[in-house]
């Protein structure tokens, strides 16, 4: 792809999410949401096989099918209530098919299964891009219209994402797919809290953001797409060696890293709420996430893949270098935990 194009592309797709997160306006905001459905269409494609066709395809049906519900919804609502405001949604069959399109437009269990398989067929940057960036737009719809969406069916969504991203991923070896089930588990965690407290549901995303941005860094350096790659990893740097076990771990929610503290907000929160079955199956769940993030750090770091004595080191025809934004999100992503108590007055 041609720099022109691309950068054409990733204009339209900041463009179309912005767009969706400024509007008033029902039709504004699906303008917005078709923008930045088609300009990554020809990002997942650009592999020029099968495999990135047929991604593309099924995020394009998805997505396109998730738009006609939000634009439908609003249509019912407005006719209705006589307004397109985003902020005024009172008509109770508007609210259930909103919910539905959101709940596909993010990947929540039980609309998720084309989440995986979309990040299966595309490259490591594009499934980066998936599963950052294109969540901004329906979590911004999620929060203009928190006050009329039902806070049951949102806890129950979470409820089912956080389990079935923690069981879906157990039996995975392929990373894009570990990290897609990764995603379902996170933005459960979001959709649980987020009718209760909406101010922790964006220090949540804004934490996912960051240290799925630092670990697909991480993997898109070594060049790991499955598991058995990761055991090569040392060969290429140890300190990214190190950096990927203290990602993974921070992603898996464990303290005293950064991935600790929104689990923390969000149980505690739920607990003051007297929502403790909902707290405990919760925890139980990020158990399940947890074990296959120890396994990826296990791999990465405590398995070394069978070598010769003669080829110990792989061979670096174009090294790769570092970036900053890598850099500033693993620093993030480790080291934030202690300034919950200023983020939370």
């Amino acid at each position: 792809m041609s720099p022109t194009v691309f950068t054409i592309i990733i204009s339209s797709l900041a463009t179309g999410t912005i767009i969706t997160m400024t509007s008033h306006h029902w039709l504004m905001a699906w303008i917005g949401l078709e923008m930045n459905t088609l300009a990554i269409i020809p990002v997942i494609s650009t592999m020029y096989n099968p495999r990135s066709t047929e991604a593309a395809t099924k995020y394009f049906l998805t997505q396109a099918a998730a738009s006609a519900m939000i634009l439908f919804s609003s249509m019912i609502n407005s006719w209705q209530t006589g307004t397109w405001d985003i902020t005024n949604l009172s008509y109770s069959p508007a609210h259930i098919l909103l919910t539905t399109a959101l709940a596909m437009k993010l990947g929540l269990a039980p609309m998720h299964f084309w989440l995986p398989e979309v990040l299966q067929g595309s490259t490591l940057t594009t499934a980066l891009i998936i599963t950052t960036w294109q969540k901004l737009a329906p979590m911004a719809l999620i929060f203009m219209t928190l006050n009329n969406l039902s806070t049951t069916t949102l806890i129950l969504l979470g409820l089912l994402s956080s389990i079935i991203g923690g069981w879906g991923g157990l039996n995975q070896t392929q990373t894009r797919k570990i990290m897609a089930f990764s995603s379902i588990a996170h933005l459960g965690w979001m959709t649980t809290i987020a009718s209760i407290m909406p101010n922790i549901m964006i220090l949540n995303l804004v934490i996912y953001m960051i240290m799925t941005t630092a670990l697909f860094c991480s993997l898109i350096l070594s060049k790991s797409k499955t598991i058995q790659d990761t055991t090569a990893t040392w060969t290429l740097s140890p300190t990214l060696t190190t950096m990927m076990m203290i990602l993974l771990l921070s992603l898996g929610g464990l303290p005293p890293l950064t991935g600790f503290m929104p689990k923390w907000l969000i149980l505690e929160e739920l607990v003051a709420q007297n929502l403790s079955p909902t707290a405990t199956i919760m925890a139980m769940s990020a158990l399940l996430s947890l074990f296959f993030y120890m396994r990826l750090t296990y791999t990465t770091t405590l398995t070394l893949s069978p070598n010769t004595a003669q080829a110990k080191f792989k061979w670096r025809f174009k090294p790769n270098r570092t970036t900053l934004l890598m850099w500033a999100s693993s620093t993030i992503s480790i080291f934030f935990l202690p300034l919950t108590p200023l983020i939370t007055q």
